[in-house]
C-alpha cells in the first residue's frame, strides 16, 4: 500500500474519530467508503479493530450516561445479526461487496435524514441490534441504525449508548470472523498506522464535544457520507 493511500485513510480516520468522539456517529460513515475506494481489501477487520479503542475511551468518557437496559437488548440482537453478516461475507465477492457498502450507506443516510420521531422499545432496540449486527459484520457500518433509536435522548446518552453497543458488537463480529478464518494479521499492520490519526482525532472531540452546534456536524456527517456512498457505487 502506498504512503499516499495510507495518508488519506488516515486523515478520513482522523475525521471519524473527531466525529464520533463529539456526536455519537460518524466514523464507519467516513471510513468504510475511503476503504472502500480505496483498500477494499481492509474491509471490515481494520475498520472493526479501529473502532475498539475508539468506542472503549467514548463509552468511558461517558459513562454515567449509558442505557443500560437499551444496551442489553440491542447486544442480544447483534449477536443475532452477527452470523447474518458472516453469511454475506460469504456469499458476495468483493466487489459486491463494494456495492452493498455503497448502497448501506445511502439508505442508512436516508433513514437517518426521515425517520419520525418515536420512543423505543424492548422490539426496536432487539431489531435495531440484528440489523447492526449484519450490516456492521458484512461492512463495518453499524451507527445509523443505533443512532436513529437514540436519536431524541440526550447527546451524551447517544455518544456513550451507541460506544458501548459498539464496542460490545465489534468484539462479537471479530470473534466469529476469526474462527471463521477471515481475520489475517496482513489486515491488522495497516491499523497501527492509523492509531496516531484515531488518537488526534479522539483527542480534538475532547475539546469541542460540549460545545458543537451537533445538528449541524450531523447534516455533514451525513452529506459526506452520502457522497461517499455515491462514489463507491460509481468506482
Amino acid at each position: 500500500m502506498s504512503a499516499e493511500i495510507l495518508a488519506w485513510i488516515a486523515l478520513a480516520v482522523l475525521a471519524g474519530a473527531f466525529v464520533q468522539g463529539s456526536t455519537g456517529m460518524g466514523f464507519a460513515l467516513i471510513v468504510a467508503p475511503v476503504l472502500g475506494l480505496l483498500a477494499p481489501s481492509l474491509l471490515p477487520v481494520s475498520l472493526l479493530v479501529l473502532m475498539l479503542p475508539l468506542n472503549a475511551l467514548i463509552a468511558w468518557r461517558e459513562r454515567h450516561a449509558i442505557d443500560l437496559l437499551g444496551t442489553r437488548w440491542i447486544s442480544l440482537g447483534r449477536v443475532l445479526g452477527t452470523f447474518g453478516g458472516l453469511w454475506v461475507l460469504m456469499v458476495l465477492p468483493l466487489s459486491q461487496l463494494n456495492i452493498l457498502i455503497g448502497v448501506s450507506t445511502i439508505a442508512a443516510v436516508l433513514v437517518s435524514w426521515l425517520a419520525p420521531a418515536f420512543s423505543p422499545g424492548r422490539k426496536a432496540y432487539v431489531s435495531t441490534g440484528v440489523i447492526t449486527g449484519i450490516t456492521e459484520t458484512a461492512t463495518g457500518i453499524g451507527g445509523p441504525p443505533l443512532a436513529l433509536v437514540y436519536q431524541h435522548m440526550p447527546v451524551a446518552t447517544l455518544r456513550a449508548s451507541v460506544a458501548l453497543c459498539f464496542l460490545i458488537g465489534e468484539l462479537v463480529s471479530l470473534l466469529v470472523l476469526s474462527l471463521n478464518g477471515r481475520l489475517h494479521m496482513e489486515l491488522l499492520q495497516p491499523v497501527a498506522w492509523m492509531l496516531p490519526a484515531l488518537a488526534l482525532g479522539l483527542g480534538l472531540s475532547q475539546w469541542v464535544h460540549r460545545r458543537l452546534n451537533t445538528r449541524f456536524l450531523r447534516q455533514f456527517v451525513l452529506s459526506f457520507a452520502l457522497v461517499s456512498g455515491l462514489l463507491v457505487l460509481l468506482k
